[in-house]
């Protein structure tokens, strides 16, 4: 029977009601007695890291879970991370990153409806996630959600309310959980996977979000404030070329500064291509920005977290930020 570890770190799946709105107080040991048939496949014991709304996670947070899975790594046989939706796609991006090439499950999970209410989810999405953290084929960060297994690196969440919050984006789903079974669409677990802990990320990263007739004067003022810039922009992907220039020069000045600019977009599904049209090929070869493709934005923008947090050495960033990491980029130049 496996040992299971379940850490809790609170969100809507450990709420109860207050006069203020829900509110994370349920402990881990507390939610383990909503899943008492989980213990008919595997022994769990539980770790409370923190107990906070998802919308408050930060680095330090990710970091901290990390340690904890590194602490008790080899006492256990899997873990199970209880999660608020909200940010659950950045953490398991960053677990990703901060945990890599794991041989043992490491699942996230949480839910739309705390698991004190009579309809929730939250009991499923539970059960569900230690079953398949029992199970031997089962290695590496994934998100187990509506009955769904999505690589931790490309998950998002897609509905705010809805049993079926999260998609898989650009990859196929890594596997399906319907009562006692669990149906694997990719089986490729390795043979000699070493585990590797890393310790350090950057929250020193900002998002810019492009909409029409946008000031590049905000680039300007993220550059003394910021050590990358991912820059969320339209279709295939592209900086505007309005007759002031502006936006050509504030990218200049950040390269220039020896700064991480990274290019993304908007659109959730297929990626981006900066080769397709003049307003994306022109800056990206002359500048050197590097390129999302197929990544999702949680993935973007942890994995840049997790590189300056290990250098800032540009041509390291570039390598590291084209290396794939559980499954989060298959597209690239």
């Amino acid at each position: 029977m496996k040992h299971i570890l379940m850490l809790g770190t609170g969100g809507t799946i450990a709420c109860k009601r207050s006069d203020a709105g829900l509110k994370p107080v349920i402990t881990s040991e507390e939610i383990l007695t909503y899943v008492p048939d989980s213990k008919r496949y595997c022994d769990i014991d539980s770790l409370q890291v923190f107990n906070i709304d998802s919308t408050n996670m930060q680095p330090r947070h990710w970091l901290a879970v990390a340690r904890a899975i590194e602490e008790h790594y080899d006492r256990y046989d899997g873990f199970v991370i209880c999660h608020g939706t909200d940010t659950m796609a950045y953490t398991a991006a960053a677990l990703s990153y901060l945990v890599q090439d794991s041989p043992k499950p490491i699942v996230i999970t949480g839910a739309q409806k705390p698991i004190d209410m009579e309809n929730t989810d939250a009991r499923t999405n539970l059960a569900d996630s230690l079953f398949f953290a029992s199970n031997d084929r089962a290695h590496g960060v994934n998100i187990v959600f509506d009955g769904k297994v999505i690589a931790g690196t490309r998950g998002k969440k897609e509905r705010t309310k809805s049993y079926n919050a999260f998609s898989s984006i650009n990859f196929p789903y890594i596997a399906a959980i319907q009562e006692d079974h669990i149906l694997f669409y990719l089986d490729d677990k390795p043979e000699c996977a070493q585990v590797k802990f890393y310790h350090e990320m950057s929250s020193g990263v900002v998002l810019l979000k492009l909409i029409p007739s946008m000031d590049a004067s905000l680039l300007d003022y993220m550059a003394g404030h910021y050590d990358a810039v991912i820059i969320e922009s339209f279709g295939v992907g592209g900086l505007p070329s309005y007759d002031s220039g502006d936006y050509y020069r504030a990218v200049g000045r950040w390269t220039a500064l020896g700064k991480t600019v990274v290019m993304t977009t908007q659109v959730t599904n297929e990626g981006s291509n900066m080769s397709v049209y003049e307003v994306g090929k022109n800056i990206k070869q002359e500048f050197g920005l590097l390129e999302s493709y197929d990544m999702t934005l949680e993935a973007t923008v942890t994995k840049i977290m997790w590189i300056l947090g290990q250098t800032k050495e540009p041509e390291e960033i570039r390598r590291l930020f084209y290396r794939t990491v559980n499954r989060d980029i298959l597209w690239k130049s």
